[in-house]
């Protein structure tokens, strides 16, 4: 079968769009919008970060540059997979870029899944708003007390109390939980007895934010930043009740519902990363040829043409092993994607990673500060090599497929 990469050419245009204004009009303001945070409440917006973000969405919708994510949706532009990790890859090249087009993890999957499997109410109270930017939301799954790189793990109790179901447990690592603008969870939690099949055990329920019970304990900080007021949370349920209805698809459907949440979004996770590498060595290459030391280029200094070529030959690498898992993600058959997509989870964050790393020793001192992007990236890309499973689950996966080719035995 024969593999493309390649772009309908209204989509290029689409994407050349989008890249203007990634750097003509979001770049810019990043810095602006990054200073507010802390002149007042830290979990709040204020007013500048208010009108800087939603003007630029406003802007963005206005010209038709909004959810393109919906790749399998009469809803969104009909971009492939394939397709739209480019716009993925532009958008992972500032902070503020996917939100822009309305186009934010956990959001994008979120509302795949009350799209795919929710109920008419659903769409009407949470995808709606969702689709149209005026909400945000959160996908609750790992907890504290279990090692939930194993999804068999989770334990959140979920009991059947008549029309309600009751929720009792804690949940941490919940990504945007702290914005002020979050209104509802999807929250994977256990359901079934201990005899049932162990992918039968867990379900995923909707859940309101402001619903009683729930007690957010404390923002989680990563390498001492709260990522304020987004925030990744540490959340506590506390007889939490809330309508039958609101299950997805029915008990024991939980696995189900994740694998067709997870692989789009490690993909779309995977190209911002490389896009946050070409922002890097793009840093990188500007600041070698106009900063001196012992009467040289910083360039010319070290082994640093090697260590650009290296960045520049791994990014290339790393893109066009994603674009591989995006098409055979486009091919529908989510098993044989698995693979491919536990590899580029693997590879885009540890390469991302060196690149801005790299760029970080280049910049000196200034690289850790807060007087460039870099830090910040650095911290971000780090937490992804453990989002949605870490390195060596998913090497695990790879390895496990490789060795199905050489043995019929049980794995």
């Amino acid at each position: 079968m024969q593999m493309s990469f390649g772009m309908r050419e209204e989509n290029r245009k689409l994407l050349d769009r989008v890249a203007a204004m990634v750097r003509d009009e979001i770049m810019p303001l990043e810095e602006e919008y990054q200073a507010e945070i802390g002149k007042e409440d830290r979990w709040k917006y204020t007013a500048r970060q208010s009108e800087i973000l939603e003007g630029l969405k406003a802007k963005a919708r206005e010209q038709g540059l909004w959810n393109f994510w919906l790749t399998d949706s009469d809803k969104g532009f009909g971009l492939s997979t394939v397709e739209y990790a480019f716009f993925a890859e532009e958008m992972g090249k500032t902070p503020l870029g996917a939100e822009v087009f309305n186009c934010s993890a956990p959001d994008t999957g979120n509302m795949e899944v009350f799209e795919r499997y929710g109920t008419e109410k659903m769409k009407s109270e949470w995808l709606k708003p969702l689709l149209d930017g005026q909400i945000r939301s959160a996908y609750l799954m790992t907890e504290p007390d279990v090692a939930s790189s194993d999804a068999t793990n989770i334990s959140m109790s979920c009991v059947r109390d008549g029309d309600e179901y009751v929720l009792n447990g804690e949940k941490w690592w919940s990504s945007g939980a702290g914005d002020p603008r979050c209104k509802v969870y999807i929250v994977m939690v256990k359901t079934g007895r201990e005899d049932l099949p162990k992918h039968k055990r867990q379900s995923m329920i909707v859940v309101p934010a402001d619903t009683p019970g729930i007690e957010v304990l404390r923002p989680m900080e990563v390498y001492g930043h709260d990522d304020a007021p987004h925030g990744h949370m540490h959340i506590r349920f506390t007889d939490v009740r809330v309508p039958a209805e609101n299950i997805l698809l029915g008990e024991g459907r939980g696995f189900e519902i994740a694998q067709g949440r997870l692989g789009p979004g490690r993909i779309h996770h995977c190209m911002r990363a490389i896009g946050q590498a070409e922002i890097a060595l793009e840093r990188m290459c500007k600041r070698s040829l106009h900063r001196e030391a012992f009467g040289k280029k910083l360039a010319q200094l070290g082994a640093n043409y090697d260590i650009i070529a290296e960045c520049r030959m791994e990014i290339e690498m790393a893109r066009l092993l994603c674009l591989k898992a995006a098409w055979y993600m486009d091919q529908g058959d989510a098993r044989a994607a698995a693979p491919w997509i536990s590899q580029i989870k693997v590879v885009a964050p540890r390469v991302a990673l060196k690149v801005i790393d790299e760029a970080v020793q280049m910049f000196g001192g200034q690289g850790v500060s807060q007087d460039t992007p870099l830090a910040i990236a650095w911290t971000h890309v780090r937490t992804l090599r453990l989002a949605d499973g870490p390195d060596a689950v998913h090497r695990r996966q790879v390895a496990r497929t490789e060795l199905k080719k050489y043995t019929q035995e049980k794995m």
